[in-house]
C-alpha cells in the first residue's frame, strides 16, 4: 500500500531536529559572523530533501529568494512562504 504524500505551504518555520539536509544545485551558500550558514535559492523550484530526527523525510520547495539559515545543534530556519511535502 503506497502511502499519501502530504504537501501543505507554509510560512516561516524553524526546528531543531534535523540531522541532514540535502541541497540541489539552485542554491549560493553564505557563513554570517553569526555563526550561522545561510542558503539562498537562486531559482524558482529550489529544493532540500531534510531528514529529521524521528526518521521522517521532507522534501521543501523554494522560490527564488527564498532562504534556509542553518545553526549547530541542527537548528534550522525555513523562510516563507515555502512548500513542504512529506515523503
Amino acid at each position: 500500500m503506497r502511502k499519501t504524500q502530504v504537501t501543505r505551504l507554509e510560512n516561516q518555520v524553524y526546528s531543531n531536529r534535523v540531522v541532514r539536509s540535502e541541497f540541489d544545485k539552485n542554491w549560493r551558500t553564505v557563513v554570517g559572523s553569526s555563526g550561522y550558514i545561510t542558503y539562498i535559492a537562486t531559482a524558482n523550484q529550489a529544493k532540500v530533501t531534510v531528514l529529521l530526527n524521528n526518521g521522517l523525510r521532507k522534501l521543501i520547495i523554494f522560490n527564488k529568494g527564498g532562504r534556509v539559515l542553518v545553526g549547530s545543534g541542527g537548528v534550522s530556519h525555513y523562510s516563507k512562504p515555502h512548500v513542504a511535502r512529506d515523503l
